[in-house]
C-alpha cells in the first residue's frame, strides 16, 4: 500500500480534478461570444484525467443523413425509417471535423463504442452508420461531424470563469426535442428561467 501524501502536498492537488461531468450538459452562458461555442449545448461523453470529450447537440450543419450516406458510399435499404434521411448532421465541435461521430441509444455491437449510460452510447466506427443504412441501427441517435475536446483542467477553468453552466443530462433533450428547443430545455433542467438568465448575464 502506498503511503499517504503529506498534507502539504495534498493541499496542492486541485479539487477540480475530482469533477466528473460525463453524462452532463454544458450550456454556454448567454454572454459567451465565442463563434464556435456561443449558444451551444454540449453533451459530455467522457471526462477523465486525459481531458474531456463532448458533442455539440444544437448546432446543425447544412448536411443531412442522405448526403452523409452518399459521401461514405453507403446504400440505403428499403427498411430504413423514412425520416432518417432528412435528419441534419450536427456540428459536434472543432476537433476531427472531417469525421463522423454518433450518439445513440444502446443496442447493437459496434467496433468502437463507449457506453456512457444505460440511455446513451457514443460510437466512432462506421459500422453504426452501416446498421442505420440497413434499417437495423439504433432507434434514437444524433450524428455529428467533429467533437469538442478539452485538455486536462481546461474545462474546469472555463467553468470557473462562468463560461458554462452544467447540469445532469436528459436523453429526451438529446434525442427527442427539436434542435431549436434544446438550449432552453437544458437551462430549464437547472430550474432557471432562460429569460432571467439572459437579463442577468450582462451584470458583473
Amino acid at each position: 500500500m502506498p503511503q499517504e501524501a503529506p498534507a502539504s502536498i495534498m493541499q496542492l492537488q486541485p479539487v477540480k480534478s475530482e469533477l466528473n461531468l460525463a453524462n452532463h450538459f454544458l450550456i454556454a452562458m448567454p454572454s459567451m461570444n465565442d463563434p464556435i461555442f456561443g449558444g451551444t449545448v454540449v453533451y459530455i461523453c467522457e471526462h477523465n484525467d486525459k481531458g474531456v470529450l463532448g458533442v455539440v447537440i444544437n448546432k446543425p450543419t447544412d448536411m443531412t443523413m442522405d448526403v452523409l450516406f452518399d459521401r461514405i458510399d453507403l446504400k440505403v435499404t428499403d427498411t430504413l425509417r423514412p425520416n432518417v434521411v432528412d435528419e441534419p448532421i450536427m456540428f459536434g465541435g472543432p476537433v476531427q471535423d472531417d469525421r463522423g461521430f454518433v450518439l445513440h441509444s444502446p443496442g447493437g455491437r459496434y467496433s468502437s463504442s463507449l457506453s456512457v449510460t444505460d440511455d446513451v452510447a457514443f460510437t466512432t466506427s462506421i459500422d453504426v452508420l452501416e446498421a442505420v443504412a440497413n434499417g437495423t441501427g439504433p432507434q434514437r441517435m444524433l450524428v455529428s461531424i467533429g467533437y469538442a475536446g478539452w485538455s486536462p483542467g481546461q474545462l474546469e477553468e472555463e467553468i470557473g470563469r462562468n463560461g458554462w453552466l452544467t447540469v445532469g443530462a436528459d436523453a429526451r433533450v438529446l434525442f427527442d426535442l427539436p434542435i431549436e428547443e434544446r438550449y432552453t430545455a437544458a437551462i430549464k433542467l437547472l430550474g432557471i428561467d432562460p429569460l432571467m438568465l439572459a437579463t442577468e448575464a450582462g451584470h458583473a
